[in-house]
């Protein structure tokens, strides 16, 4: 569906193919450049921002620094304004000009342009809200980074959540992205479980659930190690083995590794998280690791404690790094410089991303000074995306140590919730597999709700609640919309777009409220690959909520007489259930159907 809008100037960065409210803008600065000829149109869009609530656009006219008072600057823009297609009023306001647009106008070009790009878009997948400011250009995100044998705690979850939300943002932003998975593969720690397998391993529990049974016997063999300080020495002996590539001491360890990525995968799948590798600590090779500490040797940063290797970071206010201990064997800081050399050579990136809890903000700044101070041309593409702690997560009945305790326990409580509607519940077909997905939902929007530098309380009656800005109640608005073509058949097919007379909708604020919102979501795209925040996003989704929940009881379409009307109005609710599916894809989150 073309716009029907009159042609204007092209603004470089604008691309009103994809995003309407450009052609809106641009408009905007027109009128503001030809007032004010000493600007450019680009120098005027620039100074057009988002309206506070009830103005759709805002100039403040102190930014592009005119000569003359912004009262006589405002007065050239107003003068003998007429409403055209694009802009219907503009008001001066002390320092700044509002502007209004045309409601006919705005509300049929962001419902064309959603459903142009969502059913008829040239790659055949639907586009509305992607961008290709980041094509020809290749990242790699490293997140979620478990260590096998050890529990999937929440700092992991939020890496997973996070991370995946980053891979999706990327994607969408036309970037060529490799999801990496960093595995906890290597370590003093197989030393332990190596040794006490003997005594503690089942090969039927390895094989039912390998990361809960190589974690008992982990557990089991630091009890021993306490008790009995040989132990450890045997341990630190047995990995001194793996490290020299000695094959009776790897082929257990070879084993554990793959039974753990397998019912990684699985855990990962319920998540709707997937990585393009698997890879891991044991993958990084040792040449890097030696030449790393050479070169920072050459450049007389290294120091020699009690046989420990150290490298000097106090002039950048990064203290002292370990780079080897004294036995000679390798530490996860010398690992970390050797991988990403590794991936540098294997994926030449643009851009590398590490998502990591912010308590490794020190390790991540002396990894990345190293890397400079090694004179890598690349160092300074790589990126550390942080965030806070989360407090007290837990089952109901006690501490979780494993994601998949985390999830089956949302599962459940929201189970029992779905249980008290009995003739909800009944037309459900898949009621286990519903309340399992509500339930991930519930975890994802608590924690992506807020700054992810923030730390949050895990607080399961909020969590799953489907009252206020939770998972749950994003959940069921998507279901709400998506009902509406089961109850409205009458009206199905709808004729096509240029068969819809939305001019009724013009006439209504909530219709307006919705449609400006919708035609917004390009630009909440853009926002959050600037910010690498999934908050701004889960705003974007609730308030689209909120105004289609609040549209309810006067647009109605079941029961309205005019059918134009009817048709227009469940057209809007279909383009909004489109919409809001591709934010809560865009968070990760399966949009649901039914529930």
């Amino acid at each position: 569906m073309v716009s029907t809008l009159p042609s204007l100037p092209h603004v470089p960065g604008t691309d009103p193919s994809s995003c309407i409210l450009d052609a809106f803008r641009t408009a905007i600065a027109k009128r503001i450049s030809e007032r004010l000829p000493q600007l450019t149109i680009e120098q005027a869009y620039s100074g057009v921002d988002y309206g506070k609530k009830g103005v759709d656009f805002t100039v403040a006219l102190p930014r592009f620094r005119l000569p003359g008072k912004p009262d006589e600057l405002a007065k050239k823009v107003l003068e003998d304004f007429q409403p055209d297609d694009f802009i219907s009023s503009i008001t001066h306001d002390k320092q700044f000009l509002h502007f209004q647009l045309n409601n006919t106008s705005l509300i049929r070009e962001v419902l064309n342009q959603i459903h142009a790009l969502t059913y008829d878009s040239p790659s055949g997948k639907p586009s509305y809200g992607t961008n290709t400011s980041g094509a020809g250009k290749k990242i790699v995100i490293e997140f979620s980074s478990p260590n096998i044998a050890k529990s999937f705690h929440v700092g992991h979850l939020r890496s997973t959540i996070i991370g995946a939300f980053l891979v999706n943002l990327y994607r969408t932003c036309g970037w060529d992205v490799t999801a990496l998975n960093y595995l906890g593969d290597w370590g003093t720690q197989f030393g332990m479980i190596a040794s006490g397998f003997e005594k503690y391993g089942s090969q039927e529990a390895l094989s039912k659930d390998a990361i809960k049974h190589l974690y008992d016997v982990y557990v089991s063999v630091t009890k021993d190690a306490e008790a009995d300080p040989n132990v450890k020495v045997e341990a630190a002996k047995w990995f001194k083995r793996m490290e020299d590539g000695d094959e009776s001491a790897l082929t257990n360890w070879r084993e554990w590794r793959e039974l753990s990525i397998k019912k990684y995968i699985e855990e990962y799948e319920r998540l709707n998280v997937s990585f393009d590798r698997y890879t891991g600590e044991s993958e990084v090779g040792k040449e890097w690791m030696d030449k790393a500490v050479e070169r920072l040797d050459e450049l007389g940063l290294i120091s020699d404690v009690k046989g420990a290797k150290l490298v000097d970071l106090e002039k950048w206010k990064l203290n002292k790094a370990v780079l080897r201990k004294a036995d000679g064997t390798s530490i996860y800081l010398t690992r970390d410089i050797a991988g990403a050399i590794e991936r540098w050579q294997k994926y030449q990136f643009d851009k590398m991303i590490y998502v990591v809890a912010s308590q490794q903000d020190l390790h991540l700044a002396q990894f990345f000074q190293i890397l400079k101070l090694m004179e890598f041309p690349w160092a300074d593409r790589l990126e550390h995306v942080n965030y806070g702690m989360v407090l007290g997560m837990s089952t109901r009945k006690g501490t979780a140590v494993f994601l998949d305790q985390i999830i089956k326990e949302a599962a459940s409580v929201m189970h029992e919730q779905m249980k008290r509607n009995e003739e909800k519940y009944n037309s459900v077909e898949d009621p286990e597999y519903v309340s399992q997905e509500v339930g991930i939902t519930g975890i994802k929007i608590q924690d992506m709700a807020a700054k992810r530098i923030n730390n949050y309380t895990f607080n399961w009656d909020r969590m799953l609640s489907f009252e206020g800005d939770t998972g749950p109640y994003l959940q069921y608005a998507h279901v709400r919309l998506t009902s509406m073509e089961r109850k409205n058949p009458e009206l199905l097919p709808l004729p096509p777009p240029a068969q819809i007379d939305t001019s009724s909708l013009a006439e209504s604020a909530h219709a307006r409220d919705i449609a400006t919102l919708l035609g917004s979501y390009p630009d909440v795209v853009k926002t959050a690959l600037k910010t690498q925040e999934p908050s701004g996003v889960v705003t974007f989704a609730f308030r689209l909520a909120h105004a289609i929940s609040s549209a309810w009881e006067t647009l109605v379409v079941k029961g309205e007489q005019d059918l134009e009307k009817a048709k227009a109005r469940l057209w809007l609710y279909l383009c909004a259930r489109d919409v809001l599916g591709a934010a809560m894809r865009l968070l990760s989150i399966r949009p649901l159907e039914r529930m």
